[in-house]
This record gives C-alpha cells, structure tokens and sequence, in this order.
C-alpha cells in the first residue's frame, strides 16, 4: 500500500575538518551547522555526554536536544490547536522535557523515554479543570506527529497551575 505523502522537510547539515585536525585519529571538532528553508542556521555539535569538549561545543545545539526539543515542540503546537478548537484561550505555554538515554530492547543506545512537564496559562471567562487540560494534552500527544514516529516512550505530566 503506498503512503500518501503530506509534505517534505528538508534542512542542510554542514561539517568541514578544520586544515590542523586529523581526522584519522579520531580528534576533530564534531562542530557542525544545521540549515533550514527560513534561513535559520543553528550550531550544532555531538553531545559532550558522548564526545568530549574540545571535540564536542558545549555552546551548540546536539542532536539528542534536538529531538526533545522537537517531541516538546510538537506537543505544544498540537496543544494549542486542541485548546483553541474547545474555546479555551491559552496566553503562555512552558515545557522543560527531559530526554533519558539508556539501552533499548535491542540493547542499542537510544533516547529510551522523554518526559514533558508542559504548563499553560488560560485566560477569559473559560478555564479548562484539570480533567479538561489533562484531556487536551492526551489529545495533543495522540495527534503528535514527532511522538507518532518514534519507538521512545514519551510520557506527558502536565503542571497545572
């Protein structure tokens, strides 16, 4: 059965070996830039929990924050989207994901599990019960396109506030 394709998203991920490194020995910079369609370039760089600083910038984005970034990020748009469609006006939104390495089944290292801790603020006459916020959340993970691609175990808390 062929996949309906919805879309295609692209980025430019950019590395050069600096002229005093040697690559053979394993002691380059894993510095490197990601690019997207926008404009946007973002540093980036392996995690120094992997490869050690100098190797390694502690200053740049890695690719394991990057994914519960992006798992977050997705969660929150989806969030948003759901509020909105169920009248409920939401002025701030704030998540602190915490992402666990650790052996999968196969006994690879892989992000084994993301924990979200999303806190929204509502305003206006309306304001969702924790029951009702907590229902939003569960449809925006449900919806997640990031969640729905991965084998890690994302588990959502809500605060509530």
């Amino acid at each position: 059965m062929e996949q309906e394709l919805m879309a295609i998203h692209s980025a430019t991920i950019r590395w050069q070996l600096e002229d005093a490194e040697s690559f053979a020995d394993n002691r380059y910079s894993r510095a490197h830039t990601w690019s997207f369609d926008g404009g946007t370039v973002v540093s980036a760089s392996s995690s120094p929990a992997v490869v050690p600083v100098p190797m390694s910038s502690t200053d740049a984005v890695d690719p394991e924050e990057a994914f519960v970034a992006s798992l977050s990020s997705c969660h929150m748009l989806w969030f948003l989207s759901v509020a909105a469609g169920r009248g409920f006006t939401v002025v701030g939104y704030r998540d602190e994901p915490r992402g666990r390495m650790g052996r999968n089944a196969a006994g690879k290292m892989a992000m084994t599990r993301v924990d979200l801790a999303p806190s929204a603020i509502f305003s206006g006459d309306r304001r969702p019960t924790a029951a009702e916020v907590d229902a939003m959340h569960h449809a925006a993970h449900e919806s997640c396109f990031i969640a729905n691609s991965v084998t890690t175990d994302v588990v959502c808390t809500p605060v509530h506030e």
